[in-house]
């Protein structure tokens, strides 16, 4: 049986990952990639990389094809060109676009770290409404929330 991690590394033996000082210089290169965040929207709403745009990761495949309710023309269309798949830690990223390149689209890759990364980079987010969001206010968005009942059982010795 497989577990998260597993499928995981996995997917990162076919993915190719970016640091967030790679995906900072190109973006200052000229022309940037398409840069796809693959969190749930209230995530994203709540702090993302200025320019990228949304698609969770639940809706992805049909989004980057034509004639679903989901299509996204902007990757339906985009086979050839780079996307940089973006999430929270690069995990969901790294699952996102390994989906990406069994469709074809051969330079997707995954940020590695994840919009924590970015964040610690200290590279620009904002929010929903287009505001910058500070570092520190970012770290405490980011941080885990586990309750409780979501951790690993402890097994008696």
């Amino acid at each position: 049986m497989k577990r998260y991690a597993d499928m995981v590394a996995d997917a990162l033996t076919r993915v190719k990952e970016i640091m967030p000082w790679d995906l900072s210089k190109r973006l200052a290169a000229g022309e940037p990639p398409i840069l796809l965040d693959v969190r749930e929207p209230a995530e994203f709403v709540m702090l993302h990389i200025p320019g990228s745009i949304n698609v969770p990761r639940g809706v992805l495949e049909q989004s980057c094809e034509w004639d679903f309710d989901e299509t996204v023309p902007l990757l339906a269309a985009g086979r050839t060109r780079e996307i940089v798949v973006i999430c929270r830690s690069g995990y969901r990223s790294a699952l996102a676009a390994d989906a990406m390149r069994q469709m074809g689209f051969e330079h997707a890759v995954s940020l590695k770290t994840g919009v924590r990364g970015w964040n610690d980079f200290e590279q620009p987010l904002g929010d929903g409404a287009g505001q910058l969001i500070d570092a520190d206010t970012a770290d405490a968005l980011l941080a885990t929330r586990l309750r409780a009942e979501q951790r690993k059982p402890k097994i008696p010795c």
